[in-house]
């Protein structure tokens, strides 16, 4: 049995991954959303992340973590980094490897799945070589504009996608998740 891979993104509608100034969730954090993420975090998994992102959870107090941070912590995690030399979490290992690499001795073991928390670097590196089984992007109802930080997919390759499904929640956003299929892109 092998591990499947899922990278979660949340973007503006005008791609943004990030931006400044914005609170969390881009302000649009509402009750549907809450729910699909704790009970995406409840399920058996292994999470993969950057030094950024790691970092970032890092910093958050313990309230932001509400009755979360417990089951997070007990969750298997690899934090990617060439900078980094040490991680304080419990059930987290520090890589400073060939992410790839990595990546594909994974999924090739029998472990949870592997899913991202952030880390657009980290995803955009996966997409592109192909390792990505589930790409599931959560598209919030607003133009960051010159607010924006990060744009979600630069420098990603031209890759066919199938809609496996599509959800909306708290009645503005859209979960719409995709299957890499392998195929070249339609071309005129």
């Amino acid at each position: 049995m092998s591990s499947t891979l899922t990278v979660d993104i949340f973007v503006s509608v005008d791609g943004w991954a990030g931006s400044d100034g914005l609170p969390g969730y881009f302000g649009y954090f509402g009750p549907e959303l809450g729910e699909w993420v704790a009970a995406e975090s409840a399920l058996p998994q292994q999470v993969v992340m950057g030094r950024r992102t790691y970092e970032a959870f890092v910093a958050l107090p313990d309230a932001a973590w509400g009755d979360t941070k417990d089951q997070v912590m007990g969750l298997e995690k690899v934090v990617f980094s060439t900078t980094l030399e040490k991680v304080d979490w419990p059930n987290t290992r520090l890589c400073a490897r060939d992410l790839t690499g990595e990546i594909e001795a994974m999924k090739s073991g029998d472990g949870a799945p592997i899913r991202t928390w952030g880390s657009l670097s980290l995803a955009r590196q996966l997409l592109g070589a192909g390792l990505v089984d589930r790409l599931r992007i959560v598209t919030f109802p607003l133009f960051a504009g010159p607010a924006g930080r990060e744009p979600a997919f630069t420098d990603v390759a031209s890759a066919d996608l199938e809609l496996v499904e599509h959800r909306i929640l708290d009645k503005r956003l859209v979960l719409s998740e995709y299957r890499p299929t392998g195929k070249d892109i339609p071309r005129a």
